[in-house]
């Protein structure tokens, strides 16, 4: 795959920024598609090493503009596609910019591949689409439910895509990521909330519920997946779930991250923060069988064990001065 140009869609964003940044270091040649701004933000990509920026081929585009798209995709072989909405509580907010974005979204990145023959598209789902788990750990062949606006636009998302490989052949594979933390991510996410809220001096926390169970994989994990995924052909046409196959519930959560920061908190559910009751996702825990068999992936952070050392080195960064000011620890963030 050396020297072959990979599409990233979505490079600004948490897991995509991460993502772009592998590509150039492992020395493939990257255009970066980040949303258009007239601030000419890269988003987290103005975070990155300087040579690697300079090695960036940065694409300031829409993801909902067809003619964008087709254009950002020309002359690349590989499109991992990542952009989209992915905050649950604003997609109740705002649905109608969801099925934009995801759905049309995606729709614009296979049309596009189907017409100027790119190699492969790697499609990103989520976990969210599987909603409460009706066994563990969930395969692959878990029933799809749309328990919010967002995950029924991920599910419509997933089935757009795949129907361009069974209808026209356009070799598309679809990564199923369970719940992805590390450095940079959005203080959306329950772990960086907890973290940013401690690190500011909070020692009475904001959450939601704290009874559901989520399976949660290290960023460099994640990056591993996605890229283990676009270098196999076993891939193509396939649905993979990238998780640990561990579960924790979210109160748990809490107490192993202010145990790493040495805090001693107390914890209070606040209403906002709450998902309507059958909205909420009760359980998740990934099988990753399927990731091994195909590609011979497996989390290095895996397990309690893992999940420890993943947290000690995401607090270690938003302990950082210079990053902990991107963050409103102070404001609920839907």
């Amino acid at each position: 795959m050396k020297g072959k140009p990979f599409l990233v869609t979505g490079a600004d964003g948490f897991i995509g920024s991460h993502l772009a940044e592998e590509l150039v270091r492992r020395g493939h040649t990257v255009r970066a598609f980040v949303m258009y701004n007239s601030f000419n933000s890269w988003g987290w990509l103005d975070h990155s090493e300087p040579a690697i920026r300079r090695s960036l081929d940065v694409f300031p585009g829409d993801i909902r503009d067809p003619h964008g798209v087709r254009e950002a995709m020309k002359g690349c072989e590989t499109v991992l596609h990542l952009a989209a909405l992915i905050a649950i509580p604003y997609s109740y907010h705002s649905p109608d910019t969801y099925i934009d974005t995801n759905v049309k979204g995606t729709l614009n990145v296979v049309q596009a591949a189907r017409e100027l023959g790119v190699s492969k598209v790697v499609h990103t789902s989520t976990s969210e689409v599987y909603g409460t788990a009706r066994f563990v750990p969930i395969t692959e062949e878990h029933p799809l439910q749309g328990q919010s606006p967002y995950s029924a636009s991920k599910i419509g998302a997933d089935q757009i895509a795949m129907s361009f490989y069974t209808s026209f052949g356009v070799p598309v594979s679809i990564i199923r990521p369970f719940n992805t933390y590390g450095p940079r991510q959005s203080a959306r996410a329950v772990i960086p909330t907890i973290i940013s809220q401690i690190a500011n001096g909070a020692r009475t926390l904001m959450l939601g519920s704290l009874h559901p169970t989520r399976d949660f994989s290290y960023i460099t994990d994640m990056v591993a997946g996605f890229i283990s995924v676009a270098e196999a052909d076993s891939s193509i046409g396939e649905v993979i779930n990238l998780g640990s196959n561990f579960e924790i519930s979210i109160g748990e959560i809490a107490r192993m991250i202010s145990d790493v920061m040495g805090a001693d908190v107390a914890i209070e559910t606040d209403g906002v923060r709450v998902r309507p009751a059958r909205s909420e996702v009760e359980r998740l825990r990934a099988d990753n069988s399927k990731a091994f068999r195909l590609l011979g992936w497996r989390p290095v952070y895996a397990g309690k064990d893992g999940l420890r050392r993943g947290l000690a080195e995401t607090v270690r960064w938003f302990s950082d001065q210079d990053n902990l000011k991107n963050y409103k620890a102070d404001r609920y963030n839907i």
